[in-house]
């Protein structure tokens, strides 16, 4: 159905449940006179139907953004999956309702994007880096901290960045026996891998960060581009990152990335080095996801 036909069964039809299926906000700032909202993206979406639509054979006629979206259309498919016998959808939803001039009720106050121009420093409790470290029939992971940082963002684009790594807060998280646990934090710090007496703290300085055209929500929507000091080598890295904030006081960011050890010194068991390795081989990239939060501390 499209919103032109929509617009006119209106006319006669009082008995089908016209849904809005998009966010709570975006419902009270725009919808179709004579809407419910049930929002398809939370996990109550069915059980708020269901009290909206006691019967599973209540004509129900779902809309949502329109211009693509697939609101509509996972909502459809839920409710039909759910038993609900007489759903129709609004394929081109509030995008086609508008396009066709037609009317809608609201108070039209969307979420405006946030000002986020300012400094913020790290908070290191909250980020930390994940990480996971492999070889031929095995792997561990665990948590190294973040210990100091700031960003930087002007006109809304982040400008520059720097985190700071503590590299003596290794731990491991998959190895329960605390014996086993201890040495392999051992062999981490020593020299074979990180050579933390010598070396404590890592750091990525970025030197610029480019904003990627036409990113989505919930991928990449920057890379950073800069220097990355582990083991007092210094290499360029680039770190394609998730960058947002909720509330404009917090800036949350996540990225991850597989980072060649041995580019930094750290050869131990590399098939690059070594011959005959059989089972003490271990996989030269690690794997890395960061997760940063950072407090405003000075307005732009």
């Amino acid at each position: 159905m499209t919103a032109n036909e929509l617009n006119e069964l209106l006319k006669s039809d009082k008995s089908s449940l016209l849904l809005n299926v998009l966010p709570e906000e975006i419902h009270a700032a725009r919808h179709i006179a004579g809407s419910s909202n049930a929002c398809v993206y939370e996990t109550a979406f069915l059980d708020k139907v269901a009290e909206l639509a006691p019967a599973k054979d209540l004509p129900i006629i779902v809309y949502g953004a329109g211009g693509g979206s697939l609101d509509s259309t996972a909502a459809l498919e839920k409710l039909l999956a759910a038993g609900y016998t007489r759903v129709t959808e609004v394929a081109d939803g509030l995008a086609g309702w508008e396009a066709a001039g037609l009317p809608l009720e609201g108070d039209g106050h969307l979420p405006a994007a946030l000002a986020l121009d300012g400094a913020y420093v790290l908070d290191p409790v909250e980020s930390v880096i994940r990480w996971t470290g492999k070889n031929l029939f095995n792997h561990h992971s665990g948590t190294v901290r973040l210990t100091s940082g700031e960003i930087r963002i002007e006109s809304g684009v982040l400008k520059s960045a720097r985190f700071v790594i503590d590299m003596n807060s290794i731990a491991c998280e998959d190895l329960a026996d605390s014996q086993w646990n201890a040495m392999l934090i051992r062999h981490l710090r020593d020299a074979d891998f990180f050579e933390v007496g010598r070396f404590p703290l890592a750091e990525f300085i970025a030197e610029r960060a480019e904003a990627i055209a036409a990113s989505s929500e919930g991928i990449p929507n920057f890379v950073l581009k800069g220097r990355f000091t582990l083991r007092g080598v210094t290499k360029p890295l680039e770190l394609p990152v998730v960058i947002a904030s909720a509330d404009g006081k917090r800036v949350t960011g996540q990225g991850q990335l597989e980072l060649d050890r041995t580019e930094f010194g750290s050869i131990y068991g590399s098939g690059k080095f070594f011959r005959y390795l059989g089972k003490h081989v271990v996989n030269d990239h690690v794997h890395l996801h960061l997760k940063i939060h950072a407090d405003l501390v000075a307005a732009a």
